[in-house]
Parts: C-alpha cells; sequence; structure tokens
C-alpha cells in the first residue's frame, strides 16, 4: 500500500525526532546506574580525596553511587583521554585538575582537546601554593629572596613535583616576573623535591599549601609569600607574592568535566548537586582542612575558568620553552 505524501512526511519528522526524544527521557531518568569519577592521579592525594568526600554527597543526594576510578599516568592524559572518548550520558567523568590546562600546551599531541571534546561542569576547590626556603635561608621575604637570586644567577635551584607540574610552571612565572636565574630540579612527586628542600638540595619551592603546612608550622621551611590575591588565615603575617609582583597568582585546582555532548539536563543537575555539597558546613570544613578553598562555579563559570588558566599557562610554557619530562 502506498503512503500518502502528508503521512510519510509525518512517519519521517517522527523518525527523525525518536533521538532527540530518547536523549531527553534518558536525562530526565539519569542517574539510573552508577556514576564513575575519573581520577588522573594515584589514591590517598588531595584531588582523590575531594572527589571521594564530593562523590559521597552525590550518591546521598541522587540515590546512585559516584564511585572514583585512579587512572594515573602521563601527567593526567590517559585519565582525560579516556573520558574524552566515553559516552556523554552522565555516567562517565573526569575530575579536572590543574594539570589538564597545563597539558594543553605543553603535549604537541594529545588525543584530545580540553575544550573541545569536554563539558564544563562544576569547580570543587583550589589550593594556593605557598613559596617557601628552608628556615636558614639567607633571605626572609620576597624582595630579599629576590635580591638575593640576582646576586647569585645559576646558583639557586628550585624544586617541583615534575615537569609541568603547577609547581614547575609557577616557579617559571616567578622567573620571569621577577627577572631571576634559577635551575628547575624535578622531582617524581612533591614529598621528594620537600624532602630535599628540607636537607638543602634544593633552595626554594612553589609548593601546593597542604604538602607544606606542617613543615612550615614546625618552623622547618619558612614561607616567604603565598599565590593568593589575599593573605591567608593559615599563615598569619605571610604576605602575597603579588604585593611585590602585581598580578601573579597561581592555584591547583580540582572540578568537574563531562564528554562534549553530554546532555544539558545531566551537566545543570550535576552543577546543582555539586555546589549543594560545596556549601555543607561539615565539607567546607574539610576543604579548608586539607588547605583548599571551595570553588562553586556555574559550568559556563568553571568553563572560563578552564580557558583563563589554559591561556595564562600557554605563555609560561611557550616562553620558557618548558618540554615533557
Amino acid at each position: 500500500m502506498r503512503l500518502r505524501r502528508r503521512q510519510f512526511q509525518h512517519l519521517a519528522a517522527s523518525a527523525l525526532a525518536l533521538p532527540a526524544l530518547s536523549r531527553t527521557a534518558a536525562a530526565q531518568a539519569w542517574p539510573a546506574q552508577p556514576v564513575r569519577f575519573v581520577v588522573g592521579y594515584a589514591a590517598g592525594q588531595s584531588i582523590d580525596i575531594l572527589a571521594r568526600l564530593i562523590g559521597q554527597s552525590l550518591s546521598e543526594q541522587l540515590g546512585q553511587p559516584f564511585i572514583v576510578e585512579n587512572k594515573p599516568g602521563a601527567g593526567g592524559n590517559i585519565a582525560a583521554e579516556g573520558v574524552a572518548r566515553a559516552a556523554a550520558d552522565g555516567y562517565t567523568l573526569l575530575v579536572v585538575g590543574a594539570n589538564n590546562p597545563i597539558n594543553s600546551t605543553l603535549y604537541d599531541k594529545l588525543g584530545f582537546d580540553l575544550q573541545r571534546d569536554f563539558a564544563p561542569v562544576a569547580g570543587i576547590y583550589s589550593v594556593y601554593q605557598v613559596m617557601e626556603v628552608k628556615a636558614d635561608f639567607p633571605a626572609r621575604t620576597v624582595p630579599q629572596f629576590i635580591a638575593y637570586a640576582k646576586a647569585n644567577p645559576g646558583k639557586i635551584n628550585f624544586g617541583s613535583a615534575g615537569t609541568g607540574s603547577v609547581a614547575h610552571v609557577t616557579g617559571e612565572w616567578f622567573k620571569m616576573m621577577a627577572g631571576v636565574d634559577m635551575q628547575h630540579v624535578p622531582y617524581r612527586g612533591a614529598p621528594l623535591a620537600l624532602a630535599d628542600l628540607l636537607n638543602g638540595q634544593v633552595q626554594v619551592m612553589f609548593d601546593n599549601l597542604p604538602s607544606s603546612i606542617e613543615h612550615i608550622r614546625a618552623g622547618r621551611l619558612r614561607a616567604l609569600g603565598v599565590s593568593t590575591p589575599k593573605p591567608l588565615a593559615l599563615l598569619p603575617g605571610v604576605p602575597t607574592i603579588g604585593e611585590v609582583l602585581p598580578g601573579f597568582e597561581t592555584s591547583a585546582f580540582a572540578g568537574l568535566g563531562a564528554p562534549a555532548g553530554t546532555p544539558r539536563e545531566i551537566v545543570d543537575r550535576l552543577n546543582n548537586c555539586v555546589n549543594t555539597a560545596l556549601a555543607d558546613p561539615k565539607l567546607k570544613a574539610r576543604i579548608l582542612d586539607l588547605g583548599g578553598v571551595p570553588m562553586p562555579m556555574t559550568p559556563a563559570g568553571f568553563g572560563q575558568f578552564l580557558a583563563v588558566e589554559t591561556e595564562k599557562w600557554g605563555k609560561v610554557i611557550r616562553a620558557a620553552n618548558i618540554k615533557p619530562g
């Protein structure tokens, strides 16, 4: 039997609408199964701990398990590429870290693009850096350190958690802004770099505050400045580096990203739930205990934040000619 033209058009339109309707239905039913948080670092680091705390809150809010899956390697690129290729259904999410915008320029060939292949979902927290030296180092302030470095060009070593880490690019940025010559010494993680800072093998480090604060409180290390826009209550009397080098502000951070094309309804629901979790006094206190600051954002705000970070570190990496380790 031949179909009339109007019937055919109606059936064709219905067929085209089916994928959109199925996506809408799936978004409305989400989450109907466990959700994975993929972390590009080993378990136990602060980004992993915060991912688990946020996941626990989301499980309570949404009634499904949020499972953290650790996939360390290649500076977080293995985890990011895996999520970029995952189904855009809200069940596989990347815990985005500061390494991701850095890697966008550091690596010439990535199997993904941070701006193109991910939908920004939410910010979680930020962690600022502290510029620190051993307690017996001659300089007691950032200006004194700059003067000492200029009087001893090439003789100061700064340690970092590895090539392309936040500590590394922060140190390179400091060199550029202060006009000093220091040698970078990369380590396999912050603990090894801190150990050599404490025994005098390197002279300065720009470390994430949580891993250094107890050494500072115990007097083993001296904090010269923090990379925050304002002084930190955790380090009373320690000025910002920006007071000497205007505009100097850096941080490590964590947030959530989803594969591009994830339904907007799912992204918005996730964002609302993450921001609800960050407003909880107990979780806020836990973030502060880890030396961080809650970072609630809209999806658009987090996307803009990532774009700014990518541009900032891209300039530093190109100017310093940093290559992957």
